[in-house]
């Protein structure tokens, strides 16, 4: 069952019906509304973040409903009058969407998705975009992290029986594999998304035969294309691989077969699978992989890869599947202009002592930079959402975090970031599969510099305001002050 089979409505932070109802008996009923969602800082200070739940977020739209069970429960609060009610059992979103498609990379401070609609309506879908983008952009952000850490090995999600709950676990191995993960082992992720599902074996099967050998052989006789044996059940170099070795050469070699692999769960990774790889190669089994587990992470991945480990493939679980090491994204949603009566576009900003938490203002455009010599991205743009850029004259950029830095850009590409999801309540964009948005993903990171990418102290990739922007902003500053 996918999000749009489920009634999740109410699935929204109460004050959201409070301020409905404020807007709805005041003369903002109608008032056109501008919302930006954008993250502040990148998780485990990366320089970069992936986008993600996109998908989910259309769904929940699309099926927005106040049912009768809705109307009785507010109606039991007692602080919600029935002309207001009446209102919310026809209600529905009306507005209009842009967003960058899933699998962008996206930095700071940017609005990766823009919500215009009745404030009424702006405001009520706020906390699932939240919690959606929250989650997914979180996930795919660590696994991107993993996957690059191994090097072109393939690298598994295993988290979900450490996830939070189903739906971290279902949409946590969508996102991973969007991040670029080969495979889940969560089997609904695959009926649902059509990520690849698989597994082996637990240390519960070998323990449940009277020897570890018969329990190799017997897992190798059932599948013996490919068989992958768990060796750290008792002793990996005593028991484990000997076993493991005598399994696959009775069976595989009566079924004329090559291709096996071990998984190690525990122990000391780069010594065991230095000493496991001499082993299987005495044997002759020079194509039996060595696939390893066990509370990884990108820092353990690099550094054990580093260390010589032979390893060929990796399932990360917890520390994925929670992003354990910074388990909040971050993204938040904040107003950003309003309609007035002439339908003139009104810029609002926030002011906080906090300067993080000052917002950009007004109905923004988000554009990136690509260099036509390299092909690689070489800085954003947000501006204004009616500046035209002329892509046929050089553009200077500022660092916003040192100003006195520049960055002059000729002979450049340019590419605006967000694109329509919904116009007047009707959907116009088509999902694309998650096998394709991996791709997008795949393609979006390869056009970043490695500097950008790097673990720790990655470059500081540009997110600038236009000059128009930057005037606006400072201007509203300034009244705020007086």
């Amino acid at each position: 069952m996918n999000i749009s089979q489920r009634h999740l409505t109410m699935l929204c932070d109460f004050y959201e019906l409070t301020m409905a109802r404020g807007y709805f008996h005041s003369d903002i009923k109608d008032k056109i509304a501008y919302f930006d969602v954008f993250f502040r800082k990148v998780p485990d200070g990366g320089g970069y973040a992936i986008a993600a739940g996109l998908e989910q977020i259309i769904e929940y739209i699309k099926s927005i409903k106040f049912e009768q069970s809705d109307i009785e429960y507010l109606r039991s609060k007692k602080i919600f009058d029935e002309e207001f009610l009446s209102y919310l059992s026809t209600f529905s979103f009306t507005g209009d969407i842009w967003a960058v498609p899933e699998g962008t990379v996206i930095f700071p401070n940017e609005p990766i998705m823009t919500v215009r609609a009745p404030a009424m309506q702006a405001q009520f879908v706020e906390t699932f975009i939240l919690l959606i983008f929250n989650h997914q952009c979180l996930v795919a952000t660590k696994a991107s992290r993993i996957v690059r850490a191994a090097q072109g090995r393939p690298v598994s999600e295993f988290g979900s029986r450490r996830a939070h709950g189903p739906d971290a676990a279902i949409y946590g191995a969508r996102a991973a594999y969007i991040g670029g993960c080969s495979s889940t082992a969560c089997a609904l992720s695959d009926i649902m998304f059509g990520v690849p599902a698989g597994g082996t074996m637990a240390h519960a099967w070998v323990q449940m035969f009277d020897t570890e050998y018969e329990a190799f052989k017997t897992y190798c006789q059932l599948y013996p294309n490919n068989p992958t044996l768990l060796v750290d059940t008792y002793n990996v170099l005593e028991s484990g691989i000997p076993n493991a070795i005598k399994a696959f050469k009775e069976v595989l070699t009566e079924e004329q077969r090559e291709h096996c692999a071990i998984r190690l769960d525990s122990g000391d990774i780069t010594y065991l699978t230095k000493k496991i790889r001499k082993m299987l190669d005495n044997a002759e089994l020079t194509k039996c992989r060595i696939t390893v587990s066990n509370s990884l992470d990108e820092y353990i991945i690099r550094d054990i890869l580093t260390q010589g480990a032979q390893v060929d493939a990796f399932g990360v679980g917890e520390r994925m599947i929670t992003s354990k090491s910074e388990p909040v994204f971050g993204c938040v949603y904040k107003l950003s202009a309003v309609e007035n009566e002439k339908g003139e576009i009104i810029p609002k900003i926030k002011i906080s002592e906090n300067i993080i938490k000052i917002t950009n203002p007004d109905f923004k455009k988000l554009y990136r930079f690509y260099s036509r010599d390299t092909g690689k991205a070489e800085a954003d743009l947000i501006t204004v959402h009616d500046e035209a850029i002329d892509v046929t004259q050089p553009y200077e950029l500022f660092d916003p975090e040192h100003v006195w830095k520049r960055k002059l850009m000729e002979n450049y590409a340019l590419r605006e970031m967000l694109v329509p999801i919904f116009q007047n309540g009707v959907c116009v964009y088509e999902s694309p599969s998650v096998s394709e948005i991996r791709e997008n993903c795949r393609k979006e990171l390869e056009s970043m510099w490695d500097e950008v990418l790097r673990f720790e102290n990655p470059h500081n990739y540009y997110v600038d305001l236009s000059q128009r922007l930057w005037d606006e902003k400072h201007s509203l500053l300034k009244k705020r002050h007086k």
